[in-house]
């Protein structure tokens, strides 16, 4: 599906990724895991082409998408759902949904996936009106994913979608990214919360500061003795 060759990325005089390389693969779930500042955000931004790469490929569905346009690589399902939601926060719930499937043409189809979305976050087609900005924490991070789900992803990136969120909702929002990719969407994963990542990855990988140093099922990774000690507070 996606891969990811020797990628190298300097900020200034800061060499933030050194030569990673990782496999997303069909209808799989992939965590990256690791301390604030490993570079997990980075890598995303990087496959994403939101900032420059100093050297590596990355392939698509066997397309060379290194230095592609971020729009073109939306457009070749390829989406990123952002750290801290990111919603608009003056416009409805509604038309935070539509603006997901802007790059679409396609009025019914888009107004299929606008009902799956409603499927999937009962609670935003209760809210479809109300303004995003208005929604709770939860409510904001449900929408960030359903608007990113207009975008009919191959391939959802999701940057810390527990972040800052009570443990019912993390429960709910982790349950909803299994349903997701049952419905076909492949997932790579970032987040701090290793444990809750890895019990749903069918693969894992452990970033220290921009190397990729630990991989495995995830069930190899929460019976690995280093990364019970380090990330999951064992």
């Amino acid at each position: 599906m996606l891969e990811i060759k020797d990628l190298h990325v300097h900020y200034g005089g800061i060499h933030a990724l050194r030569g990673i390389s990782l496999n997303i693969e069909e209808g799989k779930i992939i965590s990256l895991v690791g301390a604030n500042g490993a570079g997990k955000s980075t890598t995303l931004k990087a496959i994403m082409s939101l900032i420059q790469k100093t050297s590596g490929s990355v392939i698509n569905d066997g397309k060379d998408i290194t230095n592609e346009k971020t729009k073109n690589i939306v457009k070749g399902g390829v989406i990123l759902t952002p750290e801290g939601r990111r919603v608009f926060p003056d416009l409805t719930v509604d038309e935070n949904i539509a603006l997901g499937a802007y790059t679409r043409k396609d009025k019914v189809e888009i107004a299929k996936d606008r009902n799956w979305v409603f499927e999937l976050f009962p609670r935003l087609e209760e809210r479809k009106w109300q303004a995003a900005g208005t929604l709770s924490g939860g409510e904001q991070q449900m929408l960030a994913v359903a608007r990113s789900l207009m975008g009919r992803p191959k391939l959802l990136m999701m940057d810390e979608p527990s972040l800052g969120l009570a443990p019912l909702i993390v429960k709910s929002i982790f349950s909803i990214i299994k349903e997701i990719n049952k419905a076909g969407v492949n997932v790579l994963l970032i987040e701090q919360n290793a444990k809750a990542a890895l019990e749903i990855s069918d693969y894992g990988y452990v970033m220290e500061t921009g190397v990729i140093t630990i991989s495995g099922t995830g069930k190899e990774l929460l019976g690995n003795d280093q990364v019970r000690k380090a990330y999951l507070g064992e």
